[in-house]
């Protein structure tokens, strides 16, 4: 039982919580649709839920086998199930191909485009750990190819709800840009927790390339690109969510806080829930997102309607 309690690491089912950024992607696609949430439409989102977390959880297994070399480097990683020796690599494989069969299974019961958007976060997570390509060694396409996971989950979110038609290219481009704000936060983190470069050099390629001032500049485009593209989301769909505007600014200024603190938490994402004012901020957030979704207040296009100031 002790050794398998390693393999289930390994799976990190404590990062399953990332896939809540599938939720968005359903309600969005409600307002499109007005589908009616039955219990059987809600068991259908659970158990396509779960099958995410197969296919992320194998994504997980294929990165832990393979960064443990480069893990070892590491002041903290080191400590992991593989880099210290505790997992039988041949029983790791194993476990990844079984993930695989048993989520692409589930996700064909859904729906067909279901399927082929969980095999391309399949597919991402290939090319993001595995060698020709390895993305995560490839200075700004570490960041741009993992954050992309972001837009799929919200198209999962999305194909959960209709197959009719796809969501607009503005939100998905926007969901991609805040995830890679995370994402080049995170490298942040650990440059400056690291704060060695030959360490930092053999423990991720990618990271002996960037320096506080590279990452800095890409967190300002990341997030400049975000708002922009969020903006004509909903200034073209639904313009009540421009009362986001405030707290989604405000997202952002605190997670920048967050990723100057020592040791940062936004190196290991699945810590954050003890930022107390972060996981606030989120809830009022979401709490918001969803009644602004679904209520109309004529009065907003109304002060915003540009006006014919001379005759």
């Amino acid at each position: 039982m002790k050794n398998l309690k390693y393999y289930i690491d390994i799976a990190r089912p404590d990062h399953w919580f990332k896939n809540v950024f599938m939720i968005p992607g359903i309600l969005v696609a409600s307002i499109f649709t007005k589908i009616n949430f039955s219990f059987d439409f809600l068991i259908e989102i659970l158990i396509g839920l779960f099958s995410v977390c197969l296919i992320a959880s194998a994504n997980y297994t294929i990165n832990e086998i393979l960064d443990a070399p480069y893990d070892k480097e590491h002041p903290v990683k080191k400590n992991r199930p593989v880099p210290s020796g505790k997992i039988n690599i041949k029983l790791g494989y194993l476990q990844y191909f079984i993930l695989i069969v048993a989520g692409l299974a589930i996700s064909y019961l859904i729906n067909f485009p279901f399927f082929l958007t969980n095999l391309f976060l399949l597919i991402m997570g290939f090319f993001y750990n595995v060698k020709p390509f390895r993305t995560k060694d490839i200075v700004y396409l570490d960041v741009l190819s993992e954050s992309v996971n972001n837009s799929i989950r919200f198209l999962l979110g999305w194909f959960l709800v209709t197959i009719d038609f796809v969501p607009p290219l503005s939100i998905i481009i926007a969901y991609w840009m805040i995830g890679a704000f995370f994402m080049a936060a995170k490298r942040l983190g650990e440059i400056r927790f690291i704060n060695n470069h030959s360490t930092v050099k053999n423990y991720r390629k990618s990271l002996s390339t960037y320096t506080e001032e590279k990452l800095i500049t890409s967190i300002i485009f990341y997030a400049s690109l975000f708002s922009f593209t969020s903006a004509v989301f909903l200034i073209r769909y639904k313009f009540e969510l421009i009362l986001l505007a405030p707290l989604l600014s405000l997202l952002v200024a605190v997670y920048m806080k967050i990723s100057f603190l020592p040791d940062s938490p936004v190196q290991y994402p699945e810590k954050l829930y003890k930022q107390k004012s972060l996981v606030i901020l989120c809830l009022l957030l979401f709490v918001l997102f969803v009644l602004l979704l679904y209520v109309k207040i004529p009065v907003l296009s109304q002060i915003f309607e540009p006006e014919i100031m001379f005759k």
